[in-house]
This record gives structure tokens, sequence and C-alpha cells, in this order.
């Protein structure tokens, strides 16, 4: 079986029973995450000389969109793992790498800060040597899979060196870690989301990602187009999951005494026009983006800031105009659109926002320096 067989055996026999009942009890999609990891599919971008498929960014960007298509809180945590993974194939240790590529070990990306908001790059958390260990002292705000990832990738300000972050490598069973409150938000209800503290958390100081004080690069060439790209991704499953169900409600749905369906008025056909030229159209650049990075483009970086601006938004007017057109049953729980509708509304809000990508694609296109 391929990845792709393989990922879509998952998604009729799990994923869509329990999509559901993740959002409802605002639960961790645990048996979905184990069956991905048997498959192998956690491993998907790891390299092959450790266990892993040795496969990329538009791989990972075609299993974040599938799986959002049913459960966009699952699209996220597999997102997460991505942009993590990638940063641990440069600079982690061979065996956390191994575990990854046999489907043992998730982990996550912890940036989002309480001190610095949507301006992960510069992170307010302490690191200070003591001896062989580093301490760790921080406010994390979100930590997608908090205590349910079996790592982070953390972010803090430099142990000695100038510049503004470092990266490092934190077990989530680290003693000091506080899980502040759990996730009870209106959408993205799976994904456990919640705030950490980190209080005198020690470390082994081999655990450092790449060198002190340069955590910023690695923020910007390694993580930042990875989750752009992953997060676009997620939008746009999320976009073509409640593109189908509006689709399938209003041909289905009937007015009886006409014998028509909704899907014979007009006004309902143009409102699923429109949608499918803006799915089509994010995914578009979505795979222009793709293209760009594999291409090393020189409009890159614009692509990349460009990509998760646009999908977000598109995402909330898609899935807007899916609840337009099924009408009252929208509210439904059991037409699922309300609940993609909620889940779109995560990404625009994800650091780096989409208010603060606007400033940055400004700054790229009128020649002046991101920071």
């Amino acid at each position: 079986m391929t990845y792709i067989d393989q990922l879509n055996s998952i998604i009729s026999g799990q994923l869509q029973n329990l999509a559901p009942e993740t959002d409802k009890n605002a639960v961790f999609p645990r048996p979905v995450i184990d069956a991905l990891g048997k498959a192998g599919l956690l491993g998907l971008v790891s390299s092959k000389e450790v266990g892993g498929m040795g496969l990329g960014l538009a791989e990972a960007s075609q299993v974040v969109s599938s799986l959002a298509q049913q459960c966009p809180s699952t699209a996220m945590i597999v997102c997460m793992h991505y942009c993590a993974v990638a940063v641990l194939e440069q600079y982690g240790q061979e065996e956390v790498r191994r575990e990854i590529a046999a489907g043992r070990h998730l982990t996550t990306l912890a940036f989002s800060e309480a001190e610095s908001r949507s301006h992960f790059w510069a992170p307010a958390s302490t690191a200070t040597r003591d001896g062989d260990h580093i301490v760790l002292n921080a406010r994390k705000s979100w930590i997608t899979s908090a205590f349910e990832a079996n790592s982070y990738v953390w972010s803090s300000k430099p142990v000695a060196a100038e510049g503004a972050s470092s990266i490092w490598y934190v077990d989530a069973k680290a003693s000091g870690l506080k899980l502040a409150a759990p996730f009870n938000g209106m959408g993205m209800r799976g994904n456990a989301s919640s705030p950490v503290t980190a209080t005198d958390v020690r470390i082994a100081a081999g655990n450092q990602l790449g060198e002190d004080g340069k955590g910023f690069d690695m923020m910007m060439g390694v993580v930042l187009p990875w989750f752009c790209v992953l997060n676009a991704s997620c939008s746009v499953g999320t976009m073509e999951g409640s593109l189908s169900r509006a689709i399938a409600h209003v041909t289905s749905t009937r007015h009886e005494h006409l014998n028509t369906s909704l899907a014979d008025l007009p006004t309902i056909r143009a409102y699923l026009a429109r949608a499918r030229i803006k799915t089509d159209m994010a995914n578009s650049l979505l795979q222009d983006t793709l293209a760009a990075i594999g291409s090393g483009r020189a409009d890159t970086m614009l692509r990349v800031l460009e990509i998760k601006a646009a999908a977000a938004e598109t995402a909330l007017e898609v899935t807007d105009t899916a609840m337009r057109v099924c009408g009252g049953a929208a509210f439904r729980k059991e037409v699922g659109v309300e609940r993609l509708f909620r889940d779109a509304r995560a990404s625009h809000v994800m650091a780096p926002t989409t208010d603060v990508l606007f400033d940055f694609i400004g700054k790229a296109i009128t020649g002046l320096p991101l920071f």
C-alpha cells in the first residue's frame, strides 16, 4: 500500500467516525494518532536513514489537507508534528529521530508565549546554564498536543550568545512542566492546544538544537516555510470538507411541493460556485508555494508569507458560505458544517497571525526589512 492508501484507510475506517466525538468532548484523537504512527505516517518526513519514509513538504501537505477534510484538529496535530520533525531531522539526536520514524514518538512546537503573543520569534522565556544542564523557565501560551506529545521543540532566549533565541529538545515528561489550563475552545477542540508553564525545568545541555542564539535563523529558515504551508494545507482541507458537505446537503434536500432540490435554486448554485473558485484559488497558491520552495525561486519567502494569510482568510469565507447555503440545517451537529466553520476560525489567529502576515507582505513588496 502507498502512504496515500494507508492514509485513506485510516480516514475512512477511524477518523470519519471519531471526528464528531473529538469535537464534542474536546478529546485528543489518540486512536487516530496511534494508527498514523503504526502506518508509518508520523515518520513520513523522517529520513530513510533512520527508518522513515524520506518524503517531503509536498507529501506532508497532502496528508494534512486530507485529514482536515474530516477533522481539522487531527490535521493540526500532524501539522505541528511535521514542523517539529523538520527541525529534529536537521539538529536532533538519532535516537529520537528513529523513534519518530518508527511511529512511536509524537512531537510538536512550543514557541508561542504569553509575553510575546503572536511575535513567536522573540521569546521572553529564559535558559540558564547550571553545569552540564540548562534550566528553562517559561510561560508558553499555546502548545498543540500539550502533554499528549512525547516532546517539544522549545524556544527561549539564548544562554549566553547574541541573538533573539535558542531552540531546545524538551521531553514532555520533564519535571517542572505544568499544564496551566486544559483547552476548551470554540474550534480545533481536539488538538489539546493549551498553555504550559515551565518552572526550573532541567534538561541536558546537549539537548540544544543548533547553536546558541541561532534560533531565529532556524525559525525563519526551517520552521516558517513548513508551518505556513502545512497550516494553509489544513485550511484548504477544511474548505474542501465544508464545501463537499454543503454540496451533499443542497443536492439531497428537496422542496417536495415543487419536486426540486435546493441545488435547483440559482442563488444556491452561485454561492457554491464562488466557494469552489475561492477554494481552487487558495489551493493553486498553495501548489505554487510548494513549487517555489522546491525550486528555490526568488519569490519563495513572499509566497510563504502569502499562503498562510490567503488560505486562512479564504477558509473564513468558504465555511461561511457553506453555513449560508445549508441554512438552518447547518446549525445541526450531524451535518458537520458548523464544526468545520468553527475550526476554520483558528488559523488566522495562529502566529504569525493574518494581520502580522499582511504587515510582512506589505514590507516585502515595498522593499522594507521584515524585522
